[in-house]
């Protein structure tokens, strides 16, 4: 986000670039009685699911969004906001407390559609508002870039964009993990798909093409021109610093991703096994203290 930061993220498993798909889309979380929330009395907090993280540069604090609701992190761990527990899928910051989002809805809000398009937040989670698309999108990633809003809409199966967050127009159809922008160019954009495959968006032919001599990739994110991140199905963890031309492998956390955010001072990835955080450009990698129970 150059005054904002982006987030995201969904579930992959360490076998065949093949399969990645059908482990992702365990992320298009149900609304059926077995997703009812349980009091937090009755156990311990937990994040479920991560679908998101981001910086809220209003108090530089960690929020994870999840299949449990929005979480915060305190000095004393995290807590989950206003006691929502909204299914938050696709999640990016996009200013101080403004976080734009989209899911299905806290299983108590009733008068809510299944799906809830692009919503936003102005007061960090607390309350939210539609924008656009309600009961029609069900979006698994936005990504800003300037004036423009790219998204996914996986109920369609269409890469979108938009100008205004109320008009969208369809830019392809393919099932998409993840998505970037060159923080200097909104129209370079990158995206990975269902084969862990990286693709740019070329703005003279309107396509997505593929990048040659990449590795397999899950979820990337870009927080500056000359670094882009990088995370494999299987944990491994990449970098480019040539708006992925070339790339090189750093390090891995040894589990499968969930969630990638990316700042020039730290990364944080959300793991099957739990939250992890970097301070030295994902050489090291180290549990984020103070997360809830993780299932």
């Amino acid at each position: 986000m150059r005054t904002t930061r982006n987030l995201r993220l969904r579930r992959a498993l360490p076998a065949t670039a093949a399969t990645v798909l059908a482990a992702l889309t365990l992320t298009a979380c149900g609304t059926g009685a077995a997703d009812e929330p349980a009091s937090s009395s009755n156990g311990p907090v937990v994040f479920g699911h991560v679908h998101g993280l981001g910086i809220n540069p209003a108090d530089d604090r960690l929020y994870v969004a999840s299949h449990m609701g929005v979480f915060k992190q305190t000095k004393d761990g995290f807590e989950r906001v206003a006691d929502r527990w909204q299914d938050t899928m696709a999640f990016t910051v996009t200013g101080d407390d403004t976080f734009l989002a989209s899911g299905h809805p806290d299983l108590r809000e009733t008068e809510n559609p299944a799906h809830l398009g692009l919503i936003e937040t102005t007061d960090a989670a607390r309350t939210w508002k539609s924008l656009s698309l309600e009961g029609e999108a069900d979006f698994h990633a936005l990504e800003p870039a300037g004036d423009r809003l790219y998204g996914y809409d996986s109920a369609n199966g269409a890469l979108k964009v938009t100008a205004d967050h109320e008009k969208w127009r369809d830019i392809a159809r393919l099932s998409v993990i993840d998505l970037a922008v060159d923080p200097d160019d909104p129209g370079n954009l990158l995206v990975t798909d269902e084969r862990a495959q990286l693709l740019r968006l070329s703005p003279a032919q309107k396509k997505l093409s593929p990048v040659a001599g990449t590795p397999a990739l899950a979820f990337i994110d870009w927080p500056r021109a000359d670094l882009l991140v990088g995370v494999a199905p299987d944990g491994a963890v990449h970098r480019s610093m040539d708006r992925g031309a070339s790339w090189e492998s750093v390090t891995s956390v040894g589990a499968p991703p969930e969630a990638l955010d990316a700042t020039g001072e730290v990364w944080h990835i959300a793991t099957e096994r739990g939250l992890l955080s970097s301070t030295d450009n994902g050489a090291t990698w180290t549990p984020v203290s103070g997360q809830p129970g993780h299932s």
